[in-house]
């Protein structure tokens, strides 16, 4: 835990080293509180008194994930205020401003419920909560503060509810990132549907928005149905596939038309198909899915009956790695546009397909259950099967954050321009290689963890040639000698994914982009 907030300090500084300004003093402020609330957090769920039951074998996670929704508002304020594009400039300290309450209330939470109070962390937590207080009055106008107070308030009720009808599928710092995050486009979509203006906003921003909060209510609500009624039953299933028809056709696609001004699957399929390198990344992309799911089954397959709880091997499940970085390394090299859209296509696949496995909806449930069940690991505690979706979320989220109105010409300059590849380095080609090498010819553990000097010395090795390679590949990238802060950016997350307990899919992609955007 130490030297995972150390590393976690490390980038908080070199950000703000780069960036200071006002919300500077507030983002360290916060990242003092965070650290010493996160041993309170650590030794309520030790002692099983953290009101909900989150996931085990890993600590809290509360430092490093407090700080990425902070430092992505300021450093998207900082690129938007060089481009001159004062609308997103203020979008980003909303961000900062929200992922500081935030993180601020899951720390008083904790402060609160641990017996006895703890005084030292009392005090320091309301010093942060001050500064951050006084620091939101002078920069956020009236509009401003209701709208992250509504973030936060979407976020306490979305986190009592989901917690609860899902323990142990999140750590509390998992569950601050993926519930902000959550609650922020749930915040965004009410208000861009209340204003509506024909002609203002891109489409697949919409499309975003609205496929997230879809497929949420979706789940929502068949679990609070399936808590009256058995959901393995045909009649059961029946009711779901008619009532997803319904939401889907009654609900979602008549708030996509109010968004765009447009009929959606029109718009959809016009895009899709729109040129010739869509439809050739189309069928590639297609391949890939295949072969996906020709693993998939080749490892069923393999399984005998004698070894029933036989489980994948860590080089197996980076398979998977290896095709996701096929996919996206062609979609950010020729269409970027039509591999933001065809991300939120698979992710709301990814979901749905989960609810089949979850709820057991026939006719495919049982066996979704059957075949993922061999690529289970001990992050997966909880009901629901996620790592996959982590995977797919750490690789697609640089795509979808990417401040394109900020970007002249469609890119950043210097290290910005890879921030669309932060997946792809972090998770695809950094972690996978990682993972590989030090299970197979690590010897040097570093200190308190299972993680390899070896692997992790490839990693960054790795991520270096992936950088060259993208240099040599892709024309739009221009890093004008920023080649040491690359080399910096790697190699903190690089340690970060060493120490950490947390989802690493998740975590690493933010924390690079994040670097590569300061």
């Amino acid at each position: 835990v130490l030297a995972e907030s150390l590393v976690v300090f490390a980038v908080v500084l070199s950000v703000h080293g780069v960036v200071w300004d006002r919300f500077s003093w507030c983002a360290l402020a916060l990242a003092l509180q965070a650290f010493y609330a996160q041993f309170k957090w650590d030794r309520l769920l030790q002692q099983g008194g953290a009101v909900f039951q989150f996931r085990g074998a890993a600590n809290s996670g509360l430092l490093p994930a407090s700080m990425v929704i902070p430092l992505l508002g300021i450093v998207m304020k900082e690129r938007c205020r060089a481009a001159g594009i004062v609308y997103f400039e203020r979008f980003g300290v909303v961000v900062a401003s929200t992922g500081m309450l935030l993180a601020l209330f899951l720390s008083v939470l904790a402060v609160g419920i641990t017996k006895p109070v703890p005084t030292n962390t009392c005090i320091l937590t309301g010093m942060a909560g001050s500064v951050i207080v006084y620091t939101m009055k002078h920069s956020l106008a009236v509009s401003e503060v209701i709208e992250v107070l509504e973030v936060l308030l979407i976020f306490v009720y979305l986190s009592m509810i989901l917690l609860y009808l899902l323990p142990r599928c999140f750590t509390p710092g998992e569950a601050l990132l993926v519930l902000g995050g959550v609650s922020f486009v749930l915040n965004q979509l009410i208000k861009r549907s209340l204003n509506v203006v024909e002609g203002r906003g891109d489409p697949i921003d919409f499309f975003l928005l609205v496929a997230v909060v879809g497929v949420v209510l979706l789940g929502l609500f068949f679990t609070v149905l399936f808590l009256f009624m058995d959901s393995g039953t045909w009649i059961s299933s029946l009711f779901f596939h008619m009532m997803t028809a319904v939401l889907g056709l009654g609900v979602i696609m008549p708030w996509l038309y109010r968004l765009i001004q447009r009929n959606p699957l029109l718009w959809l399929l016009h895009f899709l198909f729109q040129t010739q390198t869509r439809l050739y990344l189309l069928g590639y992309w297609t391949l890939l899915a295949a072969s996906a799911c020709g693993v998939v089954f080749y490892q069923n397959a393999k399984r005998s009956s004698e070894s029933k709880k036989h489980q994948a091997s860590t080089v197996t499940r980076k398979y998977f790695h290896f095709i996701v970085v096929a996919t996206y390394v062609p979609g950010l090299i020729y269409d970027r546009q039509l591999l933001y859209v065809a991300a939120v296509l698979c992710l709301a696949v990814f979901i749905f397909l989960e609810y089949v496995r979850y709820f057991r909806i026939k006719p495919f449930g049982q066996t979704l259950r059957h075949l993922l069940s061999l690529f289970l690991d001990e992050r997966d505690s909880g009901p629901l099967i996620l790592t996959h979706i982590y995977l797919l979320l750490g690789m697609s989220l640089p795509v979808w954050l990417f401040p394109r109105s900020c970007a002249p010409k469609g890119t950043l300059s210097g290290a910005g321009a890879l921030v669309p590849y932060s997946g792809v380095l972090a998770v695809g080609v950094g972690d996978t290689i990682a993972s590989v090498f030090g299970s197979t010819m690590g010897e040097i553990k570093w200190p308190g963890t299972k993680k390899t000097f070896e692997g992790t010395m490839t990693a960054i090795f790795a991520q270096i040639i992936a950088v060259a390679l993208i240099l040599i590949f892709d024309s739009s990238v221009n890093l004008n000698s920023s080649y040491a802060w690359i080399l910096a950016s790697v190699s903190l997350v690089s340690l970060l994914e060493a120490y950490t307990t947390q989802i690493d899919n998740l975590l690493l992609p933010l924390y690079l982009q994040i670097m590569f955007m300061a």
